[in-house]
């Protein structure tokens, strides 16, 4: 399964910010589906694609990708 995240590039975010998310996400991603490949990525809108997974793994995507960014507190400082 492939995930893209795209966030809007006029969107402030701390430096270092979508590295972060990135390997956080990435991790959380992989505990779950095993090989799964992630690109996360600035551009025009905010975004979430998954590519090679069925209706119910991208609803669980986007529950991990929720819980990530709301844990940032815990996984970015």
């Amino acid at each position: 399964m492939r995930v893209e995240v795209t966030i809007e590039r006029t969107k402030k975010l701390p430096d270092g910010a979508m590295s972060a998310l990135e390997s956080e996400l990435s991790k959380r991603l992989n505990d779950e589906f095993s090989g799964c490949k992630l690109t996360v990525r600035r551009a025009a809108t905010d975004s979430l694609s998954v590519m090679g997974g069925d209706k119910d793994q991208k609803k669980a995507v986007e529950t991990i990708l929720q819980e990530t960014w709301e844990s940032a507190d815990d996984w970015f400082y």
